[in-house]
């Protein structure tokens, strides 16, 4: 059983503000929460319709009916559980490797996306402009599908951190050079742009190596790629690149 309360602060948590307020998220499905329970995030309360999770204690789990469940989900078909957990402090920016900075991503889907591919390409730092959509949004949480027990977020603001690393800088441009005839190193700051505006002016500015995804087509009227696609292909471009030429 669910009372009134825990619906109203759940339900709560799918607006930032009282996520903040909570210092709480949560997220939904099996496979995620199994994620999360094996890292750091620290679990504040299960709800499941299912008779799991042994290895949380009772204390912290309740046991549900489906119909208390899609009153708590963010999903238009619920899954089998949902878990609330407290968000973590923000760590220490991990300045080596390849660092993934995001530039005003608006879409949940897409920042949800970008985060699995950086923890699939070994990448262990992504960085947002905060005016990124939040982290811990649930539809977020949804699409990292785990991943974000793996890479460390931080949200800073993006041109005074450019302009003081020493890392190359990457930005991902129309007019840039042909990413398949680059020699790409194995550290660096790859800076993606917005969905509809790319990468501002300000952070072009700094971007001290420019970068396009070239294209194939006959009538190549494709104005752009999906940002989480283009990330896709910049992040294989890097990893093989340092894999095969070994810079």
């Amino acid at each position: 059983m669910v009372s009134k309360n825990q619906i109203k602060l759940i339900t709560s948590l799918q607006q930032k503000k009282y996520r903040i307020a909570n210092k709480l998220f949560f997220a939904e499905g099996v496979k995620g929460i199994h994620e999360l329970l094996e890292s750091n995030f620290e679990l504040e309360h299960l709800y499941t319709t299912q008779n799991d999770f042994e290895e949380v204690h009772v204390s912290r789990k309740t046991i549900i009916q489906e119909s208390d469940l899609k009153k708590i989900s963010a999903l238009a078909t619920p899954n089998t559980c949902l878990g609330v957990f407290k968000m973590p402090l923000e760590k220490p920016i991990i300045e080596t490797g390849l660092i993934v900075a995001l530039d005003t991503i608006r879409d949940p889907g897409n920042l949800g996306t970008i985060l699995r591919l950086c923890d699939w390409f070994g990448v262990k730092q992504l960085l947002c402009s905060k005016e990124t959509v939040d982290i811990y949004n649930p539809k977020v949480v949804q699409a990292t599908m785990g991943s974000i027990a793996r890479v460390n977020v931080n949200y800073i603001d993006l041109n005074a951190f450019i302009t003081q690393t020493k890392l190359p800088v990457f930005g991902t441009f129309m007019d840039g050079e042909n990413i398949y005839k680059s020699v790409l190193p194995k550290e660096g700051i790859i800076i993606m742009g917005n969905e509809a505006n790319g990468v501002s002016a300000a952070l072009e500015s700094l971007a001290t190596n420019r970068l396009t995804i070239p294209r194939f087509g006959d009538l190549q009227k494709t104005e752009s790629l999906n940002v989480a696609t283009a990330t896709a292909i910049v992040l294989s471009e890097f990893c093989r690149g340092y894999l095969f030429n070994g810079k």
